[in-house]
């Protein structure tokens, strides 16, 4: 079935419509060229229209073991060419067959790079999916629809659970899910850590009561200051126990503390972004999936030091608290998919709270 991507300023993007499935969301991009499943089911991306850069999608397949969260959140999926037959030792079905079991529309053959210039040149937007033939009164009811932005507790783990560690001596973290990956979650298990997972809506009064060694403040989707009732509970949290966060949860921290977050034009989706750890001096490469960053004018007269910066456009990506153990960064430092240069900032998590500061 033919079909096509509309965006909110009027550009048109045709293709083959996979599933006969109207979709209204956000349109982004994502530069990787690996990882399709990784980010169709990270829950960043919840009620997003997902376009891939990378022009062949599809081509080793899905397999269970590299499921982000329980279902893809995203709310279309635009790429180039879909890969009818993938070939992985991993392979367990098709993409195709994941999409459509998903509910996920799926716009295919599309010239992908043309829709990332757009959304580059003018910033994300509002697009949707619809069949070639849709009626104009279709479409402008679609576009009236609002996008949903608290989104964290459509994401978030339904009910607590705990990974427990074979190290005698693993501290205790209570990870606080706000769109958590699982292989970050995973990425921590594997070093030692004994993980209580609870819900967004967890408080600081019940996460205090678990008495941990420390919190970990997750990733997860949308805008920070739409939450501002979790924003609350970290604030309850500083100052009680070490704190690590990443990405939205970074973005949380950083409110909490009395910081400011701002849009940016298109954000940073992809497994090659070039990071500056401004204490070493070193690059790493990281992968990230962020539209928001924090603003590094309101951290001036804040106990907070910038530990981290982008290199291509000089964001935040990294802070730390200069008297309490607290430190968080913007991007996934286990990846999944791409790089795993920053696996040494959960070491240092580790090392925190051994300290025992």
């Amino acid at each position: 079935m033919k079909g096509k991507l509309i965006l909110e300023d009027g550009s048109v993007f045709h293709g083959e419509l996979l599933n006969n499935i109207k979709a209204t969301g956000e349109v982004v991009f994502n530069t990787g060229m690996v990882g399709y499943q990784e980010s169709l089911t990270d829950p960043s991306y919840c009620r997003q229209i997902l376009t891939l850069t990378y022009p062949m999608v599809g081509n080793y397949g899905i397999a269970d073991i590299f499921m982000q969260s329980r279902k893809s959140f995203v709310n279309g999926f635009v790429i180039g060419e879909l890969c009818e037959h993938g070939s992985n030792w991993h392979y367990e079905t098709s993409l195709a067959d994941f999409l459509t079991k998903q509910g996920v529309p799926c716009l295919y053959n599309v010239d992908t790079r043309a829709v990332t210039r757009k959304i580059r040149n003018a910033g994300t937007m509002k697009g949707i999916i619809v069949p070639e033939d849709a009626a104009q009164t279709e479409i402008d009811e679609l576009f009236a629809v609002p996008i949903k932005k608290d989104v964290v507790m459509e994401v978030t783990t339904p009910e607590a659970y705990t990974l427990e560690s074979e190290k005698e001596d693993a501290p205790f973290v209570v990870a606080m899910d706000f769109g958590v990956k699982q292989n970050i979650i995973k990425s921590m298990h594997n070093l030692g850590f004994k993980i209580t997972v609870v819900p967004a809506h967890t408080t600081a009064e019940e996460v205090l009561a678990m008495n941990p060694d420390g919190v970990f403040l997750s990733n997860g989707p949308g805008d920070p200051a739409d939450v501002p009732e979790i924003v609350e509970e970290v604030k309850k949290l500083i100052g009680k126990k070490p704190i690590f966060g990443i990405c939205l949860g970074h973005q949380l921290l950083a409110l909490a503390m009395g910081a400011k977050t701002y849009k940016l034009k298109f954000g940073h989706r992809g497994t090659n972004q070039p990071v500056k750890d401004l204490r070493t001096g070193n690059v790493y490469i990281s992968s990230q999936n962020h539209g928001y960053a924090v603003d590094e004018e309101s951290l001036k007269d804040l106990p907070l030091t910038v530990t981290h910066i982008n290199v291509n456009d000089g964001t935040v990506e990294g802070m730390r608290h200069n008297t309490l153990p607290i430190f968080s960064v913007q991007y996934h430092p286990e990846a999944a998919p791409g790089p795993d240069d920053n696996m040494y900032l959960f070491d240092e998590f580790w090392a925190m709270l051994k300290k025992g500061e």
